[in-house]
């Protein structure tokens, strides 16, 4: 159905954790929605005049329900943080590329989020076991303290190891810490997370020789590709700027690690 601006209504909505909001919306966007994938959602504050993209943590397909899970971090996303059921808003999507579940085929999966990057692991977690191609999915969750959010949801689809920042849960460190404590193999990562984070799991997988996909965090404006505000070095030349980079908003968010220079 290709990227489109909707009228949604917001089906629910609570706090999940400190300044981490979980709300359900009633779009047919749900319908193609993939893994990976972002919503923009427009503030109704019109002297905010861009939106704001957020990761789309579940796509309930059957309903026409998009999940989003985010973290208070501005003006915008502190005005969402106060809508309630049956508020309208406005969201455009679904952006952006998707993390390539045919990568995960016959090969032992690990997937990484750290932050406010594991929301995107649930709909990869749960559309991994319903392809049923990878032939090993576990997941690495990294967080600053004992607030899990999230981890429940996962669980039931892949076993679950967690790193925490205080090491009040689980490995103390990083999900890269984890990795190496739970002597964990992979022959394909796909992860989402802060910059050092995905710097490392791409460095990890050039020394070990493992397959790694990373979704890249960014500032957006326009989110369709157009405004160039949201560009990484990569090796590739790009057929819009004609120069080695590219648009996180429409080439990515997810790339091949070893083809962006970060």
């Amino acid at each position: 159905m290709g990227k489109r601006k909707v009228d949604t209504k917001v089906i629910s909505q609570i706090e999940m954790g400190e300044g981490i909001y979980d709300m359900w919306l009633e779009t047919d966007l749900a319908e193609d929605a993939r893994a990976g994938q972002f919503i923009c959602v427009y503030p109704k504050d019109k002297s905010m005049l861009l939106p704001r993209p957020i990761s789309i943590c579940e796509a309930d397909r059957e309903n026409g329900r998009i999940r989003i899970v985010y973290r208070v971090a501005g003006k915008g996303t502190e005005e969402f943080s106060h809508y309630k059921a049956k508020d309208r808003i406005e969201i455009l999507g679904c952006l952006g590329n998707g993390f390539p579940l045919e990568a995960a085929e016959g090969k032992r999966v690990v997937l990484m989020g750290g932050g406010i990057g594991i929301p995107p692991m649930l709909q990869l977690v749960k559309d991994l076991r319903k392809e049923g191609k990878a032939a090993e999915v576990k997941v690495i969750a990294g967080y600053r303290n004992a607030r899990l959010f999230l981890k429940e949801d996962m669980e039931q689809y892949a076993d679950v190891y967690v790193a925490t920042e205080d090491g009040s849960v689980g490995i103390k460190g990083n999900v890269m810490d984890a990795m190496d404590a739970e002597d964990l193999r992979a022959d394909v990562i796909m992860a989402c997370g802060p910059m050092p984070m995905l710097r490392a799991v791409r460095r990890y997988g050039e020394e070990r020789g493992v397959e790694a996909y990373i979704s890249l965090e960014e500032r957006m404006a326009c989110g369709v590709g157009a405004c160039l505000g949201c560009v990484c070095r990569t090796k590739k030349v790009d057929d819009h700027s004609h120069v080695k980079n590219a648009r996180i908003c429409t080439d990515g968010p997810v790339f091949l690690a070893a083809d962006v220079d970060i």
